[in-house]
């Protein structure tokens, strides 16, 4: 049967295809100011690999589709597609698309931009989220054709990759740098470390944002982020906030706010090539002792929700039924017991051979509640007889320098953006993924998140997902800690903000519906 997605921009207000309605004020500021947690590491889209490296590529790249705040995917770039069998997409691009330095955008650009996605050498993150398009070709200037190789359910939920310029990348433009889109926003400045400028792209094909200029500004201190929004150095700030700043923002009248689910969540990524974590009943029995409660209550104060397993609540695929162990200390200490760990000196840590149990667990130190988790780990480790060493490292050591390099045992880190499960599940967990730094390896998973990802059939998708997600919470290579909430706060002054769970910050723009 024929499948069409044709959706005219006639039927669609632009405010929907191409960038949300965001801060309605009725005159829409010069500058707004927003707070990130951490630099972005690259500005060309298909490298990013950090949450502010997607927010900030968001506003600068358009992609094909846009997906909605319900997860909707939209017009974008493209105006219409459709999928006439199983294994061809096919994209008609919009008129007049222009890149910020007045190329024309084509749909070589689009051939361009996924060929090298596809291309080993370029190592790019998501490289697994496309492995199924065998081939993508230019049929006419306004017209991409994609072939897969096999069914694939979630593609449109990936095709919001910005479009990158393909003369200006072949001619040596250092697009990481000195981006060039055809989105909303251009580059002004970048202050690496301290702050990116954007302003806004007066040949943008949905009209020119009203907000002039965006600033980025970059405060590691979660709490001296909100220190800066409440002293208005600031006009919106969100997820990651500390808790205790949560509460105080949303006692203030004067601001305007939202607290709601998000698309993340944190967990504990267990290295398992290395001998200490190797053992999924070590694993087990480590994730005893991790007091969820405690510390969703206590250290988040409630923002975020204990966990049960890899599947966001949120999400068609969730299952109460599927739980990963719970704390239980007096469980773990016989765990330990069983795998002959025991206290033979006396001095209240475990060993075996003449070895001391220890187990290092690591974290970045921009984020203070995270910090503070592993403080309050390793103090309940300790009582149970294992010996927790904290390695505290800023964000570009710990991730790309750490952890992606799989030099860790076990390691506090969070997902955003978790649209499908497929996106937090197969290259994370395949045993060749490329986010699979925890070196995990089990056919069974592979041979399920492949089913999920190749089956255009819902219930089946849910059926593999779901025994996946078992399987991760009996063999723990990550061990879920909670479900993050997302919050938001901004000046009154600038209107009301319609929340994006994802964190993008198109909402921010002051784009009225045309």
């Amino acid at each position: 049967m024929r499948r069409q997605h044709l959706l005219a921009a006639t039927c669609i207000s632009l405010s929907v295809l191409a960038a949300p309605a965001g801060l309605m004020a009725q005159t829409a500021p010069t500058t707004v100011r927003v707070g990130l947690d951490v630099d972005a590491g690259t500005l060309d889209p298909r490298l990013a690999r950090d949450t502010s490296a997607y927010r900030v590529t968001d506003l600068i790249y358009d992609g094909l589709v846009r997906l909605a705040p319900d997860l909707k995917p939209m017009p974008n770039l493209a105006k219409s597609w459709e999928n006439p069998d199983p294994l061809t997409w096919i994209f008609t691009l919009r008129d007049g698309i222009v890149f910020h330095d007045g190329s024309p955008m084509t749909a070589d650009d689009v051939v361009f931009t996924y060929q090298t996605i596809l291309k080993p050498e370029m190592n790019a993150p998501l490289r697994a989220l496309f492995t199924p398009i065998a081939k993508i070709e230019a049929v006419d200037a306004k017209t991409v054709k994609f072939t897969l190789s096999a069914p694939y359910s979630p593609l449109l939920s990936y095709l919001e990759m910005g479009i990158v310029p393909k003369k200006a990348v072949e001619g040596g433009a250092d697009i990481g740098l000195k981006p060039i889109g055809t989105g909303p926003m251009k580059l002004s400045r970048w202050d690496r470390g301290s702050r990116i400028v954007l302003t806004a792209s007066p040949q943008y094909w949905a009209g020119a944002p009203k907000t002039q200029e965006l600033q980025l500004v970059v405060i590691g201190d979660n709490t001296a982020r909100a220190q800066a929004f409440e002293a208005k150095d600031l006009d919106v700030i969100q997820s990651p906030l500390s808790p205790q700043d949560i509460k105080r923002l949303q006692g203030n009248a004067a601001f305007g706010n939202a607290v709601t689910t998000g698309l993340g969540i944190t967990y504990l990524n267990f290295n398992t090539g290395d001998p200490a974590v190797s053992d999924p009943r070590m694993r087990r029995a480590l994730a005893q002792l991790v007091d969820q409660k405690s510390i969703v209550d206590d250290l988040y104060r409630g923002v975020d929700q204990v966990a049960g397993s890899i599947l966001l609540p949120s999400s068609w695929a969730y299952s109460a039924t599927i739980r990963q162990p719970a704390f239980n200390p007096a469980e773990a200490g016989k765990a330990l017991d069983a795998l002959g760990w025991k206290d033979t000196n006396g001095d209240g840590i475990r060993d075996k051979d003449g070895k001391k149990l220890t187990v290092t667990i690591s974290t970045h130190s921009e984020d203070p509640n995270r910090v503070q988790t592993l403080e309050f780990m390793q103090s309940v480790f300790q009582q149970a007889g294992v010996e927790a060493q904290l390695r505290i490292s800023d964000w570009p050591s710990f991730s790309t320098g750490y952890v992606q390099k799989s030099q860790h045992q076990v390691a506090l880190l969070g997902w955003l953006n978790i649209v499908d499960p497929d996106r937090l599940m197969y290259s994370q967990f395949s045993t060749n993924g490329p986010l699979n730094w925890g070196k995990y390896s089990n056919p069974e998973l592979d041979a399920l998140l492949d089913t999920g990802r190749k089956s255009l059939d819902l219930d089946a998708r849910k059926t593999a997902y779901q025994k996946a997600a078992a399987i991760i919470a009996n063999d723990l290579p990550y061990y879920v800690v909670s479900y993050q909430g997302y919050q938001v706060f901004y000046a009154k002054s600038l209107g009301t903000l319609e929340v994006n769970p994802r964190g993008y910050l198109r909402n921010v723009l002051g784009m009225a519906a045309r």
